[in-house]
């Protein structure tokens, strides 16, 4: 009986099994989101059990701001976006914010 108990035996790994890695292994039971995309700025950043946005702040009526981080107040300042109504201010004050008059034909020079 012995015998054949040496041709069965393997021997165990210098390692645990289930070995306390960093990597992979600890990725899997990671599928619960404490985040979702928020509302107002659209990044997933939105906890779902405090309510509030790791950005942007909402639902605070401020937008979150901190000058400690240069890059981002960069990315969501003046200028960024459409600038629908901000893009015509130059020309409007050039002319002295003037309204409802109209152009006075020129005359063609001969």
């Amino acid at each position: 009986h012995s015998l054949g108990r040496s041709l069965l035996w393997t021997p165990t790994p210098h390692f645990p099994v289930s070995a306390m890695t960093k990597g992979t292994t600890s990725q899997g039971p990671r599928n619960d989101k404490s985040h979702t995309l928020c509302r107002r700025c659209g990044v997933r950043s939105f906890h779902i059990q405090k309510k509030s946005c790791s950005s942007c702040g909402f639902p605070l009526a401020q937008m979150r701001r901190y000058n400690w981080s240069a890059k981002s107040k960069r990315r969501r300042t003046d200028g960024t976006g459409r600038m629908k109504y901000l893009k015509n201010m130059p020309r409007r004050f050039k002319n002295g914010f003037r309204e409802g008059t109209q152009a006075k034909k020129q005359v063609k020079a001969t």
